[in-house]
This record gives C-alpha cells, structure tokens and sequence, in this order.
C-alpha cells in the first residue's frame, strides 16, 4: 500500500499502525504495510462498548462554532470524518453523543441525520430514551408536539421501549390523553410496571390534581408489594386531604405506620389540617400531641395549622397557650399567625386578650407587625384599639411603616377626627416618612365631605410652600370641597391654578366646576364651561350631561335640557337612569306628559330597570297631579340632587 504524504487537516480518532518497506529513489514516495486498528471491544453479554475517543471528536466536530454556519455544516463535517476513517457509528455511541449535545434542536437534528450514515443503523430504545429525556429538560413550548413526534417515530419504526421509556414519558407529560397513552404502552410492549413507574403515575395524577386516580395507583403500588417513600405519602396525603377524602387519607396515614413509614411533622400537619377543616379540633389537638411525644419538632407551618384549627374552634385560651409555647420554642411567628389570633379574639368578642399575646411575643414584635394590627383594626372598625397601637408603634419604633401611617390616616378621616388626622400629617416627617400627595388627598376628602373650609385652606397652603405637589386628584377634590361648600369663587381659582400647573383639567375636572357653577346658579356659566370643555377635545361624559340637563331643568329650561339629552343621544353617550329620572322629572313638572311616557320608553327600551324614584314619577305623571309631598336623594357622583322627587 503506498501512501503520499501530504498536510492533514483532520484529527484521527482511531490510530492506525504502519512499517514502512521501500522507498523511491526520489524520497517522494514510499510503501508501507498497515496494521489495521484492533476490533472494536465487547462487554461481557457481548455488547460493544462506545468508543470514547470517537465521542468526544463527534461531540466536538457538532458543538463546534469557529467558523460561520453559512461556510460550515458541521453534520456534513461529521460525516466526513467518518468517512475518511471508514467507521460508523453505533446507537449506543449515538446515545452517548446526544447525551453531550443536550440542546434539544441539535439534538433532535443529530437523531435524525444518524441513519444516513450508515444503511444498516438502527436507532434503540435508549437512543430514544435519551432524546426524550432531552426534550423533558427543555423550556420550549413546541417540547410536548416534538416529543409526541418522536414517540409515534419510534412505534412506525418498530422499535420497542423499556419500562425506562415509559417512566421518563410518564414523568414528561404527567396528565390527560397523554398519560393514559403511556400506560397503554405497558400493555403495548408487554412491560412489568415497577416501583418507580409507580411513583411517577403516583405523581402525574397528584400534579393533574386527580386524587381519585392517585389513589388508585397507590391501592394497585401496594398490592404488588411496592411501597412508597416518605415524600410520596405526605404528598397523596395532601392530595387525598386537600379534596376531603378523609376516610383515604386515614387509611394511607394507617397504612403509612405499619409499613414502617415514620409519619413526620409535614405528615401531622397534613393530617392536623385535614381535621381542623372538618370542623373536629380534638383529634387535630391529639395529633399534635402524638407529633410532640414522637419527638418531632413543629415548625412554623405546624404551629399556624393548629392554631388555625383551634380557631375554628373556638377555642381562645387554647390558641393564646399554643402560641406562647410557639414562641418560648423559638419559633418566630409571622403575619398569617397574629392574623388568625387577631380574627378570633375579634370575632369571640376577647380583643382585650390581644395585650397577653403582644407580651409573649414582645421580642419578635416589629414595625411591621405594629402595622398589620393597625391596619387590620382599622379595617375591623375597632379604630380606638388601632389608635392605641398606632400610639405603641410611634412611641417604641424611631422609623414608621407607610402602610400603617396611611391606614391610620384613613381611620382618622372615616371617623371624622380631622384634628387628629391633620396633627398626624403634619408629625408624619418625624419617623423618616415624607407625606405624599396621598395622604393630603386622602384628608382633603374628609374635610371637603364636612365642609371645613377653613382647614381645606390651610392645609392647601401648606402642601403648596412645603410639597408634595398637587397632582389633578387633588385639584378636583379642591374643586367640588369648595363647590360643595358654595364657595363658587375659590373653586374657580383652584381651576385657574390648575390650567396654569404641568396638570390640564380633566373630564372630572370640568364636571366638579359644571357642577359647582349650576349648583349655586350659575347655569350659563356652567354652560360656557361645557362648551370650553368640548372645545379642548374633551368628551363630555354621562355625568356631565346629567349634570348640565339637571341644572337646565332646575332653572325651568326644559327645551335646553331636551335638547342636551338629545346631543349626548347623537354623540352615542349612553344615558343613565339617573340622567332619565333627571329630565322624566323635568318633563313631569313642566306637564309634558306625553314627552315624559315617550322618554320612559326610551328608558325600557335601553333596558334599564325602573328604581323608586322613576316609580314615584310616573305615580305623579298617572295621577295627573303634582303632589307636594316630594322627597331628595343626593347623588354620590356630582353632590347635585338628582331625584325628581321634590
């Protein structure tokens, strides 16, 4: 055999061996008698072994990027080398190189190209398997159509899987038609289930949330002899007492003791859970009990499931006990713990028992505790004992909690403690906390909703020289406060402010200045500021017509307020039922009566339900009369008086 010596651009992955015989006189060329490379090795059941050196080339040859894709196509490359070597690949070096790969679009490209290697490959079941176990590590969402692909691959071909095949697809898919494909392939390929295709169709059902199929397998587990691990029985029994089946539950918990499964604190819990929620706080307690003298130690899920159960009890002193020995063990509670004592002691009428527990806890008590308790008897209505801790909490903490802060200034401002509330937004500075626009709109509401003017004024002052700045909540809140108050000429100044800030007046902005003007009179005005509004490109809203036809109606200007309904009709804003009782009752007034059954009609039509006050209208209008006996409702959303009851 002559060999011309020339450079090689290639790495070899299988040695060969030469003896050079001749020579040409020249030097340029030479004989010499190969060696060929030994017989590839067996194992001892007479399977070839992979030949590493041959996958750590190919794995190289295809995770190599030196050159660009579109100058190199390492699959051709691969199969290049092979060539050159005349060696092919056999499926469990193809195995062996997926498992480098684990990219799954490489990987899955890699699988395919195999068989144009070499006319007699044959991919196996662990070729498969590994590709399967690629595709169940990857994030891509097109994974379940790739490896439902490759599994229909695998049965056109023939090739038949082991129990290995059956777990990995089991664990992968985990519920629906899928599923119940893989356990016919037990049946398919005459496969024994064994302790762990147990587990992972255990699994599957648990994460499809199908207890009863869970449970099922579990009866089947144990008939064959299989057992499960301790992370097997907490989670069927959490399945089986999340759906309150109770009696599987005890049953698995029994089961659990005699096979020599030591229940731990996650399996008491479970079961302290599942009997708290059934309403049987006794058992849950003995539970507990056993848990101690077993010498498990309760963590604080532990502490907060019996407790709760104690609370659905009832029982106070019980869960005041347990949660002083939580808190002399160590173990620190946390907000859902003081939330479950803080709703029973209210809801047993024993809020005065709520001192004991801040004593026991005095150590692991914080800002943030001080303000969830104020914030949730804030929200209880028990704004006398959230002011008492809001004191505790100023007093004993130099940094303040914003939430807390804000939910006693909402506290303040419902109860109508405006003296309090604004001494607080004012002192708020001292515990590191900068008063937001928030909090000032927050007591402006109040004030405006009291009509104190005066503290309205002052506080705007303020909040102009001191910060933060107004935002447009604030300058509407101003608007209808001094509207509602009949201060016409401070609302119009604030309006002004507003179009002269980095703020431009708002749909909301001119229904408060509408409102205001027509409240106290000023109906042309108010119209003007209708028009001024559209003219800016604003789009007048249900409010603001039902606002301007009120105040038409009001001053006897029927037309205008028929031909307002009209325009809001045309410019497709859809009337409420306010805004028809507003000019049903205009109409009535006046003694447009045929006008006023035509409107109602519009009303059944649009398919509003008829309230009292269109009721008490249409009594009037069948009655002929106008009675003087009329009443008043005021309308939350404009502060008008929008019934036509008078």
């Amino acid at each position: 055999m002559k060999l011309h010596l020339f450079h090689l651009r290639r790495h070899f992955g299988t040695k060969y061996t030469a003896k050079i015989t001749s020579t040409s006189p020249t030097g340029r060329s030479l004989a010499a008698e190969v060696t060929p490379p030994p017989s590839p090795p067996y194992d001892t059941r007479g399977y070839l072994l992979p030949r590493r050196d041959l996958i750590c080339k190919a794995t190289q040859i295809l995770l190599s990027t030196s050159s660009p894709p579109s100058l190199s196509d390492p699959f051709s490359d691969l199969s290049d080398y092979l060539q050159s070597l005349s060696l092919t690949l056999t499926p469990l070096e193809a195995s062996e190189i997926l498992k480098a790969l684990k990219n799954p679009s490489l990987s899955l490209r890699f699988f395919h190209f195999c068989p144009s290697l070499s006319p007699n490959f044959r991919h196996e079941s662990f070729t498969y398997n590994r590709l399967f176990l690629i595709l169940s590590k990857s994030t891509n969402p097109s994974r379940f159509d790739q490896a439902r692909s490759l599994l229909d691959h695998m049965l056109r071909h023939g090739v038949r899987g082991s129990i290995s095949t059956v777990n990995i697809l089991v664990g992968f898919f985990g519920n629906g038609d899928d599923l119940e494909r893989c356990i016919g392939l037990v049946k398919k390929w005459d496969l024994s289930l064994n302790a762990y295709t147990y587990k992972c169709l255990l699994q599957a059902y648990l994460r499809s949330r199908d207890s009863s199929n869970a449970f099922r397998v579990y009866l089947d587990m144990l008939r064959r002899g299989y057992n499960l691990d301790i992370f097997g029985y907490n989670m069927l029994l959490d399945a089986l007492a999340k759906d309150q089946k109770v009696d599987n539950a005890n049953q698995v918990f029994e089961d659990m003791k005699r096979r020599h499964c030591e229940p731990d604190v996650f399996t008491y819990t479970i079961m302290i859970r599942m009997t708290g929620k059934s309403g049987k706080t006794d058992e849950s307690l003995a539970l507990f009990q056993v848990m101690l003298a077993k010498g498990c130690t309760p963590n604080l899920i532990a502490y907060n499931t019996m407790i709760e159960a104690l609370a659905k009890g009832r029982m106070v002193d019980k869960a005041i006990l347990l949660f002083s020995k939580m808190v002399e063990n160590g173990c620190q509670p946390n907000e859902f713990t003081y939330s479950l004592l803080l709703n029973l002691l209210v809801a047993e009428g024993q809020l005065h028992k709520l001192d004991s527990i801040m004593e026991w806890s005095k150590k692991y008590m914080n800002k943030q505790i001080y303000a969830y308790f104020v914030r949730t008897l804030s929200k209880l209505g028990h704004d006398s004992e959230a002011h008492r801790l809001f004191c505790n909490m100023w007093n004993f903490h130099d940094k303040g909690d914003r939430d807390a802060y804000m939910s006693m200034l909402d506290s303040l401002c419902n109860a109508g403690k405006m003296t309090e509330a604004i001494d607080l937004l004012n002192k708020i500075h001292e515990k590191g906390i900068t008063p937001d626009t928030i909090m000032y709109n927050t007591v402006f509401t109040a004030l405006g909703r009291l009509k104190q003017i005066s503290h309205i004024h002052d506080l705007y002052e303020k909040m102009k020289q001191d910060g933060p700045p107004p935002d447009i909540f604030t300058y509407n809140i101003l608007i209808s406060s001094f509207g509602r108050a009949g201060r016409v000429d401070s609302a119009v100044k604030i309006f002004e402010e507003l179009e002269n800030s980095n703020c431009k007046p708002d749909v909301v902005s001119y229904n408060c200045m509408i409102n205001c003007l027509g409240k106290n009179g000023d109906v042309d005005e108010a119209h003007m500021r209708f028009k001024e509004m559209q003219e800016k490109g604003l789009n007048p809203d249900v409010v603001t017509y039902s606002t301007l036809i009120e105040c038409f109606g009001k001053t006897d200007k029927v037309e205008m307020a028929c031909r307002l309904f009209d325009e809001m009709l045309s410019e497709e804003c859809t009337p409420n039922l306010v805004t028809y009782n507003i000019l049903l009752d205009c109409l009535e007034r006046c003694g447009r009566t045929a006008e006023a059954v035509d409107l109602y009609a519009k009303l059944k039509q649009q398919g509003l339900t008829p309230d009292s006050i269109t009721y008490a209208v249409l009594e009037r209008l069948q009655s002929g009369g106008q009675g003087k006996l009329r009443f008043r409702r005021q309308n939350p959303i404009t502060g008008w008086v929008v019934s036509p009851l008078r």
